[in-house]
């Protein structure tokens, strides 16, 4: 049974994954796509979220059972998308233990003091944990790339220019192979939706007093800049995505058929990594079975009494 679901969240995820992107083109990926599923198949799509969620649940013991690789799973998207309600339902059964979930917001004048990928450093998970950035260090060659004029609070030494995007692509490419060279499983995920669903949600938040919270002005503002957004997610997917560090490029219209997507992926990513528990040998085995002798003893004492 588990066999099959490995198989299949490697057929469901695999074809949103981008490996290299030479050739990547954004317009190429539907934000409505479903894959095989329909919306009469919402109830099978139900159950294989669930079955994706119970897997990552035993997989993620494992991983940190085993302490010998970390896991990264980036998540960047436009407002509305649904990042936090994948992370909510995707990650429901794992052990909060040995997970951590990370949200990047303005940087701090802290944070601004230091090189762009410091923030998300600090935050790295350790072996056997996995790490979840919602957004991350790719802001930098994204909302900064759209909004220039965030460099000025940077204090960079260098100009600006399209040099310096490019030098920044270079350093994400670099900083990815170092963590992966290191132990570190990195999946990073774009949940592509559309800009008319977007504004649906928008307006579901307005009418709906118990989402209003989740409303900001400044998200509408930024809707004036989508063309540039696009160009900015397509060029940093283009430049950054490898084999050791892939995109999936999720349709994030149906959050249902989102959901069951991502899970996949991350299940996909645990299951590259050859997980067992630690097997006991040698002086453990001969400590184990002293410990075992001990506590039958203690029980046959406790009965003579």
């Amino acid at each position: 049974m588990k066999a099959n679901l490995l198989q299949e969240s490697r057929k469901l995820s695999r074809p949103f994954c981008i490996g290299n992107g030479a050739k990547f083109r954004l317009r190429d990926h539907d934000p409505r796509d479903t894959g095989s599923f329909t919306e009469e198949d919402r109830p099978r799509a139900a159950e294989a979220l669930q079955a994706g969620v119970h897997v990552l649940a035993e997989m993620q013991e494992r991983l940190y059972a085993q302490n010998r690789y970390a896991v990264l799973i980036v998540i960047q998207a436009m407002d509305a998308a649904g990042k936090d309600s994948a992370i909510k339902h995707v990650m429901s059964g794992v052990n909060p233990q040995s997970c951590e979930v990370t949200s990047f917001k303005e940087p701090t004048p802290e944070e601004l003091d230091h090189d762009f990928l410091w923030r998300c450093a600090r935050r790295l998970p350790p072996r056997g944990h996995i790490g979840i950035f919602n957004r991350s260090y790719y802001e930098e060659v994204l909302v900064v790339r759209v909004h220039p004029e965030y460099l000025l609070s940077q204090r960079l030494p260098s100009e600006h220019g399209k040099k310096l995007w490019d030098q920044r692509y270079k350093d994400i490419r670099h900083f990815e192979r170092y963590l992966s060279n290191n132990g570190t499983v990195i999946r990073k995920i774009f949940l592509n939706v559309s800009q008319a669903e977007q504004k649906k949600r928008f307006l579901e938040r307005l009418n709906n007093p118990e989402k209003n919270w989740k409303f900001s002005a400044a998200d509408v503002t930024e809707r004036a800049h989508w063309k540039q957004y696009m160009e900015a997610y397509e060029d940093a997917i283009r430049e950054t995505a490898a084999p050791h560090a892939p995109w999936y490029v999720v349709p994030a219209d149906n959050k249902w058929f989102t959901r069951i997507v991502v899970a996949s992926a991350i299940v996909d990513a645990l299951a590259s990594l050859d997980l067992d528990y630690p097997k006991v040998t040698g002086d453990k085995l001969k400590d184990f079975a002293a410990a075992k002798k001990a506590l039958l003893a203690e029980g046959k004492s406790t009965r003579r009494r």
